[in-house]
C-alpha cells in the first residue's frame, strides 16, 4: 500500500539530521511570555524580537487592546458563523469602513486571514479561460489562489518589467487577464517597480492586483503601500492586505473601486464558507487601522531603524538580500541550511529572535535569516542587535 507521507521523506530526513546535531528546532520556538512588541521570554530568557512582522508595534497599543476588551464584553468570544449568515457583527462593518477610509476607496471586504484574501479574490475573479500573470517569487497564497481558480498561470522573472511585457504581448487580446504583483516581497524585502508594471498591464488590457501585506502602514505618504509611494494606486484594481503585520491583529482584506465588487460577498468561497473572525479582533483592527492614518512619526522612525540595521550588518561583513534598505525586512544570506540553523541558534542564545527561512519558500534555493524591524525598536536596541549579530557571526564563522 502506498504511504501518502512518502513524498515528505526527504524533508523528514533533513529535519532529523539537523536536530541530531543538537540544534534547537528553529521552526518550533515557543514564546512563553510577550512583554512588548519588541521583547519576549523565549526558552526562559528575555529575547529581542526581530522576526515578527509587527512593523508598527500595534500589538500592545492601549487603545487597540481596550477596543478588543470592550467588544469581548459586548459581543462575546466568537461569531460561530459565516459573514453571509450570522457572522457579520457591527465591528466587522466598522473595520471595513476604516479600511475604506484608510485607502480612500469605495469597497472593502475582510477575510479571516491574509492567505484567504488572496485565495478568495484571485480564485473568484480569474477562472477557466482567463490568464493570471504573476511574478515567479509570489507568495504561496497567490499561487494557491491561481490553482483554485483554474485560470492559466503565466509566470515572469522576478521584478523584470521587460519579462512582464513579453508575457502580456503573447496572450490573446480578448482574453481576461489579471496581473498579480506584490509591493514588498517578504523573503528579500525588495520592492517591485509597480509604476512601470501597472502601466504596461493597463496598456495590454489587464486588471491589476497588488498584495501590499508587507508595506501597508509605513510605505507611502499615508501608509497605503508601494503603489501609493510610486504614484500608481489609482490604476490598481485590487489591493490585498493583512492585519497580521502593521495592524498587529489577524485577518486579511481586499479594497477596490470596482463598481461590481460587492457581488464577491456571494460568490467568493473562502469568504462564504469560513467562520467570521471574533468581534474583539475586528474592533481591535478597526482601532489600529484608524491610528495608522496618523502614524507618520512612527513610519519615519521605522525607516531610520531599517537604514541603521542594514548599514550595520553590511559593515560587519554579512551578505544581505538588497544593496540598500527598501523596506522593514532585511534578509541576511547564509551559506547553507546547516550553518543558517547554527547562526539562528547562536543568535537565540544571544537573546535575539529572527526568522530562519529555507527552500522551497526562498528564491534561488537560498537560506536566509530574515529580520523584520518594528517602529517600537529603540535606537539602543538596534545597536544591541548589531552587537549580538557580530558575536554570533564570529562564533559560527559566518563573518
Amino acid at each position: 500500500m502506498t504511504d501518502l507521507f512518502s513524498k515528505f521523506d526527504p524533508l523528514i530526513e533533513q529535519r532529523r539530521a539537523l536536530l541530531e546535531t543538537g540544534l534547537t528546532d528553529p521552526f518550533n520556538l515557543v514564546m512563553e511570555k510577550v512583554l512588548s512588541p519588541t521583547v519576549a521570554i523565549c526558552n526562559g530568557r528575555e529575547t529581542i524580537l526581530l522576526g515578527t512582522y509587527n512593523y508598527m508595534g500595534m500589538t500592545f497599543d492601549e487603545d487597540v487592546i481596550a477596543a478588543g476588551k470592550q467588544a469581548f464584553d459586548d459581543f462575546g468570544a466568537g461569531t460561530t458563523g459565516s459573514r453571509v449568515l450570522n457572522g457579520t457583527f457591527h465591528p466587522h462593518r466598522d473595520v471595513e469602513a476604516a479600511l475604506r477610509e484608510f485607502y480612500d476607496m469605495d469597497h472593502a471586504m475582510v477575510f479571516s486571514t491574509g492567505y484567504q484574501a488572496n485565495l478568495g479574490i484571485i480564485s473568484t475573479i480569474a477562472g477557466k479561460g482567463d490568464y493570471i500573470i504573476l511574478d515567479i517569487d509570489s507568495h504561496a497564497s497567490i499561487y494557491d489562489g491561481c490553482k483554485m481558480g483554474d485560470a492559466e498561470i503565466v509566470a515572469f522573472r522576478h521584478n523584470d518589467v521587460g519579462a512582464l511585457e513579453k508575457r502580456l504581448k503573447r496572450l490573446p487580446a480578448e482574453a481576461g487577464k489579471l496581473v498579480v504583483l506584490e509591493g514588498v516581497y517578504s523573503m528579500l524585502g525588495d520592492v517591485a517597480p509597480l509604476r512601470e508594471m501597472v502601466r504596461i498591464s493597463k496598456e495590454h488590457g489587464a486588471m491589476v492586483l497588488v498584495d501590499e501585506a508587507h508595506s501597508m502602514g509605513f510605505i507611502g505618504a499615508n501608509g497605503r503601500g508601494v503603489a501609493e509611494e510610486q504614484g500608481c494606486i489609482d490604476d490598481v484594481d485590487f489591493i490585498i492586505g493583512t492585519f497580521s503585520k502593521s495592524v498587529g491583529t489577524v485577518g486579511g482584506f481586499c479594497v477596490s473601486n470596482h463598481p461590481k465588487f460587492e457581488i464577491l460577498r456571494l460568490v467568493c468561497r473562502p469568504y462564504v464558507f469560513t467562520a467570521a473572525l471574533p468581534p474583539s479582533v475586528m474592533a481591535s483592527s478597526a482601532t489600529s487601522v484608524r491610528k495608522l492614518m496618523h502614524g507618520s512619526n512612527k513610519r519615519a522612525h521605522l525607516w531610520e531603524n531599517s537604514k541603521t540595521l542594514h548599514k550595520g550588518l553590511r559593515d560587519l561583513g554579512f551578505q544581505l538580500g538588497t544593496d540598500e534598505p527598501q523596506s522593514a525586512i532585511i534578509a541576511v544570506i547564509m551559506p547553507d541550511l546547516e550553518r543558517g540553523a547554527m547562526m539562528w541558534e547562536a543568535l537565540l542564545k544571544e537573546g535575539l529572535y529572527v526568522n530562519l527561512a529555507r527552500p522551497p519558500a526562498t528564491p534561488a534555493g537560498m537560506t536566509l535569516l530574515r529580520c523584520s524591524l518594528c517602529a517600537e525598536h529603540t535606537n539602543e536596541q538596534v545597536q544591541d542587535i548589531l552587537d549580538r549579530f557580530e558575536r554570533a557571526g564570529k562564533a559560527v564563522g559566518i563573518i
